[in-house]
């Protein structure tokens, strides 16, 4: 994503500014490792744990030759930052006792990502298979399973409010409404702990991505271009006073081009604007903010290959890294809304997002130790996911060319069934708020009791109007074309998957959730205890379009139900000195269903409905001395759930359990610096339904053992350089574990050049080496997603 808004001139030098949070330039990528798997697995997890003790045994010892003075100034993990996300009040890392991670936006544009959920590669313990594109990508936190698309367990929030308030909408994720630019001040991310009685559908973690809001004055403006691909972007940013008790901020960025993988047309086109204005009272704040967002870019589905002795291999002319099939030689794909009119839509538009908001936020000290806080959004979201998804492999033979410019011609090569999976975002909108009303008592011997009673609600729309037509095409990455069917229109085959996906989905969510929490502090100990209870009303229709062609009134399914669950979660925190803290924790947390359970049982409120629940035990250590800091987690997943599978139609029920330990270390010297992160998750799948009880004890689908990232930097003069490697042990792509999805790692690597005190050149690579990482696999093996391939992008900004 865009890197163009580079730190200021004073910032580009200092590396406690550049780095001043976890890896510093993270990014996927891959290595396909043709080796065999155990022993490249055990070669992976052996350099990241000896990374991992070489940056504390250099700690340590650097540690002997520093002060206690200096010990905080070199903290690379910024333990006494203070931290809003999974808390009631804000607390500093070292004082709290849950997993939490902070980036700074200056280290994640280092690292090149080329979306939102690429970052979350960087925060240990965080699952993101950021594969999908600019959107579609699949989110889960330490040992939760990715069992459905999306982020059904982890919460992803811009300033403390939901994107979206279910993760797992089919063919809408959160991360598809969140850009990455300047606006954005830093990333905090909870895992595990209070995320599940501190906001909802969020019981694996919380991801909330924080503006800017004009404290700082000055802004930037930047250009980027795309080297080897077709893509320009423009960035700004300005932030300032109006006056001695009110501030302004706004901000955003444009793009125009091909992107990164390589379509033959204009396929990335569009930006956003983000702003908001504080006003400063005697005794708080009142903020208003805006975003609007309009973009497109290319999805990235599965694509076909061929799995040989349980093993991946690509098919010639088509390389995962890059192709997408979208291409000039598209007939316009006429599909079916909601009122049985035909819509004629542009295949080529891919991921067409939408969203216009505005947010309110205030906060009022009440005098007496009392506070009052809320927060409020409306957005309308909206947009269409078109994509092409590969049916089958395809088959040799002799066929004729129906569009292109050799239409007519004979063509002599491999053909496969491209779905082209066309979902209509009708409505996505939704409207949050959270108020938060706590009282501080002050207790004897310096002790404190801060309570705090709490009420989010929010009304989340759905419409949605799935169309799966297919298609019969050139197995070409290379602007492919459509070939001749016994249909009128060119390539056309008909309803894809025997006319079961035509679906036509109104429903609305009402969530309402009061929750408490206590917090007891007595000098060096913390205490916590928080409860919630989550109680949603789904009500609105669901419909199968009568052979793919219609829809009936007979058909419609009415929804009307209603569930609740209370969660729980409990943790204390002891600093044994300034420097040392010891934390645990254990909670149970609920995501509820959403459109996912639609089609299979009923949902009129006749019937009990399943929801998926997440018990957690954590607790670790923080240590700082020196230039070394480390964070150090051990873990208990478990987690109970059920799905529905709208292509097969099948219902599962799994439980999983999953433990482990999370590292995330950081290592400062002068202007060298090195952060990094391991996570060992060791999970199985402990139940199933009586169907599936023969995958029982396996290791669920696309759960690697080790996950790794490590990050060195250094500066020299005015020159600032580093590198990320992101990387992940093998896994198997099904839970019958039929096939190997191969260990691989990505290589980052960025060049800052301060040309002077406010311009700055950057040159900056995302998977330098060009490598496959397959993240899913489909269960039969003839398509697979990867990665996508180098992009290298030159940069110049300039801070104000």
């Amino acid at each position: 994503m865009a890197h163009l808004l580079k730190q200021s001139a004073t910032g580009a030098k200092n590396p406690d500014r550049c780095l001043g949070s976890l890896t510093a330039a993270p990014m996927r990528r891959t290595t396909h490792l043709e080796e065999t798997m155990d022993t490249r697995n055990v070669k992976l997890s052996g350099i990241a744990a000896a990374v991992a003790l070489a940056v504390l045994q250099m700690g340590a010892a650097h540690a002997q030759q520093a002060g206690a003075a200096g010990d905080n100034k070199t903290d690379g993990l910024n333990l006494e930052r203070v931290v809003v996300t999974g808390t009631t009040g804000g607390s500093s890392k070292m004082k709290s006792s849950v997993s939490v991670s902070t980036m700074e936006l200056d280290a994640i544009q280092q690292g090149a990502p080329t979306s939102a959920a690429e970052v979350l590669r960087s925060v240990p313990g965080l699952r993101s298979e950021s594969s999908g594109g600019e959107g579609n990508a699949n989110i889960t936190v330490r040992g939760v399973p990715i069992s459905a698309g999306g982020s059904r367990y982890v919460q992803l929030q811009e300033d403390g409010l939901p994107v979206l308030q279910s993760g797992d909408f089919n063919f809408i994720t959160p991360d598809s409404y969140v850009k990455i630019d300047g606006s954005l001040d830093h990333l905090e991310v909870v895992r595990g702990g209070s995320a599940s009685t501190l906001a909802s559908n969020s019981p694996g973690g919380i991801v909330n991505f924080i503006s800017k809001t004009g404290a700082e004055r000055g802004g930037h403006i930047g250009i980027s271009r795309g080297l080897g691909y077709d893509e320009t972007r423009y960035d700004f940013d300005y932030g300032a006073p109006i006056s001695d008790k009110t501030r302004f901020f706004i901000g955003g960025h444009y793009r125009s081009g091909e992107g990164i993988r390589k379509t033959g047309l204009s396929s990335a086109d569009g930006g956003q604007i983000r702003g908001n204005i504080t006003h400063e009272l005697d005794n708080g704040f009142i903020r208003l903010s805006f975003k609007h967002l309009d973009d497109k870019s290319p999805s990235a589905l599965p694509v076909p290959v061929q799995v040989v002795n349980r093993e991946v291999r690509e098919i010639a002319g088509i390389d995962p890294r890059k192709v997408t099939f979208y291409s000039p030689h598209w007939v316009r794909d006429v599909v079916l809304d909601k009122n049985n009119n035909h819509v004629s839509t542009n295949v080529n538009d891919g991921l067409s997002v939408k969203s216009d908001a505005v947010g309110l936020e205030a906060s009022f000290d009440l005098g007496s130790g009392w506070t009052l806080s809320d927060k409020f959004r409306k957005a309308s979201n909206s947009g269409r996911f078109a994509g092409v998804f590969a049916a089958n492999n395809g088959t040799l033979g002799n066929y004729v060319f129906a569009t292109g410019p050799n239409k007519g011609q004979a063509y002599n090569g491999r053909a496969f069934s491209a779905v082209v999976f066309n979902t209509s975002i009708d409505d996505a909108g939704n409207t949050l708020n959270d108020a938060k009303l706590a009282k501080t008592f002050a207790l004897a011997d310096g002790a404190k009791l801060t309570t705090t009673a709490g009420l989010y609600s929010s009304i989340q729309k759905l419409g949605l109007t799935w169309n799966f037509n297919e298609y019969l095409m050139q197995a070409s990455g290379d602007k492919p074309a459509l070939l001749q069917t016994a249909s009128a229109t060119p390539g056309l085959v008909g309803p894809a998957f025997g006319g079961c996906c035509s679906r036509a989905v109104d429903m609305e969510y009402k969530l309402t959730s009061p929750y408490l929490a206590l917090a007891w502090e007595q000098g060096a100990l913390n205490l916590d205890a928080s409860v919630r209870q989550d109680r949603q009303r789904a009500s609105g229709t669901a419909n199968i379009a009568t052979g793919g062609l219609r829809y009936d009134p007979a058909t419609q399914q009415l929804v009307d139900y209603e569930m609740n669950h209370n969660s729980y979660s409990v943790g204390g925190n002891y600093k044994i000195d300034r420097n040392l803290a010891v934390f645990a924790r254990v909670s149970d947390g609920v995501a509820f269903n959403a459109d996912r359970i639609l089609f299979g049982t009923p949902l009129d409120g006749s019937a009990p409905i399943n929801i998926n629940t997440v018990k957690q035990i954590e607790g670790g250590v923080k240590w700082r001395s020196g230039g070394v800091s480390t964070f150090a987690t051990l873990f208990q997943a478990k987690t109970d759930e059920s799905n529905y599978e709208a292509t097969t139609q099948r219902s599962t029920s799994n439980k999983y359990d999953a433990k482990g330990i999370e590292l995330e270390a950081a290592y400062s010297a002068g202007d060298f610096r090195v952060n990094g992160g391991l996570t060992y998750t060791k999970a199985k799948i402990t139940g199933t339904a009586p169907g599936d009880v023969a995958v029982i004890g396996n290791t669920p689908r696309r759960q690697a053992k080790v996950v790794y990232q490590i990050a060195p930097s250094y500066t020299w003069n005015d020159a600032t350089f580093g590198a990320s490697i992101v990387g992940t042990g093998k896994s198997w792509a099904d839970d019958a574990h039929t096939i190997n999805m191969p260990a691989y790692q990505v290589v980052n690597a960025f060049l800052n050049y301060q040309l002077n005190a406010k311009a700055l050149l950057s040159l900056t690579a995302n998977n330098l080496f060009d490598k496959i990482g397959y993240t899913e696999v489909e269960g039969d093996g003839h398509a697979a997603r990867s990665i996508t391939g180098r992009a290298v992008k030159l940069s110049l900004s300039y801070a104000f």
